[in-house]
């Protein structure tokens, strides 16, 4: 019964975020605390960032090179296949969603890959474990420059209010900690490693931080006063068909390709993932002066259905692997 009820509990950091937003529209920041909370933030953004370039191989980028099909196959699903999608959503269903959560899921679109949930359900469902860590570390090395780059082009251009001088932001708070972690990898990324659980809370926090800053910011703009249960469903509506899309164009065409079946789980895993950890704070960096708190919105509720549609994915690809489950089949194809 216990292990039932674990089975079903609320993930703790889900909870964690869920909770920050109620805090931030209850006691959101404002005046002089709201300067104070900002520079803090800005300060723990740039750890954020360092901290993964302490982490983060770039020799397990350069080794991805030789499944060069895998990895631009997974490439072009983030940064092509994704953007692509979304504005093909908003173009064919325009009144659905408010200016905002357009930008919002746009911004989503031309986000990195995640690491580590990548690279879990991969390992989860058979895949390829060191193609899914050539794959996430490539995407988010090269997400670093080319999120920014596409949001510029394709927000810019129509007049979402994108702020073109927000890259040289991104610059000075992401590219020049995550370069000095990169540098610094060598003599330190030994004593990062040896201390993941406890650098894990500093992300976490990080990213908290972010969040309670966002929606502090949307909530005295007048936040959930744009937002009804309507269109909250049909954000939710969207999200998941995006997700359903890119989840079965993965996998479709990486069979039609030609791909193993562990690579298949591989493309499938990350090329059908947003990171919410690089997103919030690239979003509080490219937005600022928004209604930053709704454009976040449509990644957050994105992050928590992808986890549950590819937990779900992960477990029927693991059985479908499983030696009672081939043993099943070879005795169907014997009977038949």
């Amino acid at each position: 019964m216990r292990s039932l009820l674990a089975r079903f509990a609320p993930d703790p950091y889900i909870m964690a975020l869920l909770g920050t937003v109620a805090f931030a529209s209850v006691l959101p920041a404002h005046g002089e605390g709201a300067h104070v909370v900002g520079l803090v933030t800005n300060v723990a953004i740039g750890l954020l960032f360092f901290l993964y370039g302490t982490r983060l191989a770039p020799s397990a980028a350069l080794e991805g090179l030789r499944h060069w099909r895998l990895h631009s196959f997974v490439l072009a699903a983030t940064f092509l296949a994704f953007p692509a999608i979304a504005l093909l959503l908003r173009l064919l269903m325009p009144s659905l969603l408010t200016p905002g959560l357009w930008t919002g899921l746009i911004f989503l679109s031309v986000l990195p890959s995640t690491v580590q949930s990548s690279i879990a359900f991969t390992s989860i469902a058979g895949g390829n474990v060191p193609a899914a860590l050539c794959a996430a570390s490539a995407s988010n090395l090269i997400g670093i420059v080319i999120t920014p780059l596409l949001a510029a082009l394709l927000l810019t251009t129509q007049g979402h209010g994108f702020q073109a001088g927000a890259v040289g932001d991104i610059v000075v708070q992401l590219l020049l900690p995550f370069a000095a972690g990169q540098l610094l990898r060598p003599w330190i990324g030994g004593w990062i490693a040896s201390h993941k659980r406890m650098l894990g809370f500093v992300d976490r926090g990080s990213i908290l931080l972010v969040v309670y800053t966002a929606f502090s910011e949307g909530v005295t703009q007048g936040i959930w006063h744009q937002l009804d249960l309507e269109q909250l469903g049909a954000l939710v509506l969207v999200n998941v068909l995006l997700l359903a899309i890119v989840l079965t164009g993965t996998r479709l065409l990486s069979r039609a390709l030609g791909f193993s079946r562990p690579d298949e789980i591989t493309i499938v895993f990350c090329g059908s993932k947003k990171s919410l950890a690089s997103g919030l704070p690239m979003a509080s960096i490219l937005f600022a002066g928004q209604s930053v708190g709704l454009i976040v919105l449509p990644l957050m509720l994105f992050h928590q259905i992808q986890l549950i549609a590819c937990a779900v994915l992960a477990k029927r690809y693991a059985a479908a692997n499983s030696p009672t489950a081939a043993l099943t089949g070879s005795e169907a194809t014997a009977r038949g």
